[in-house]
């Protein structure tokens, strides 16, 4: 009990930005923008050619990905340069893996019906 009240003061301490990685990965555009980035570094120009929205739209996500630590920028000549910043996911990944023993033990259960009803 303990440990999850430390994980849980932790994770609020670094919710203290405007955005956190919940937030960010909540909007399926920006889902995809970090899988776009993840490939490697990119202009703003060249992302706003992957999605259907305005250039300022593309700008906005990039905002959030950014304040929430997700993304990084840097400029290269005139052009802002983004890329993935993957440490900063291991809120979600600490997160979820919390959850990984309902699933593991819901999928034994399953496992376990299953052959007994293959007998």
């Amino acid at each position: 009990m303990q440990s999850n009240l430390q994980e849980v003061t932790a994770i609020n301490k670094v919710n203290q930005s405007k955005h956190d990685a919940f937030q960010a990965i909540s909007h399926p555009t920006r889902r995809s923008m970090l899988k776009l980035l993840a490939e490697k570094e990119i202009s703003i120009a060249e992302i706003t050619e992957y999605f259907p929205i305005s250039r300022t739209a593309v700008n906005k996500h990039l905002h959030i990905l950014s304040d929430s630590g997700l993304v990084r920028s840097r400029k290269v000549g005139r052009e802002t340069h983004y890329m993935l910043q993957p440490e900063s996911l291991v809120q979600v990944q600490n997160w979820l893996s919390f959850f990984e023993y309902f699933w593991e033990e819901k999928l034994s259960a399953l496992k376990e019906f299953l052959e007994e009803d293959g007998h």
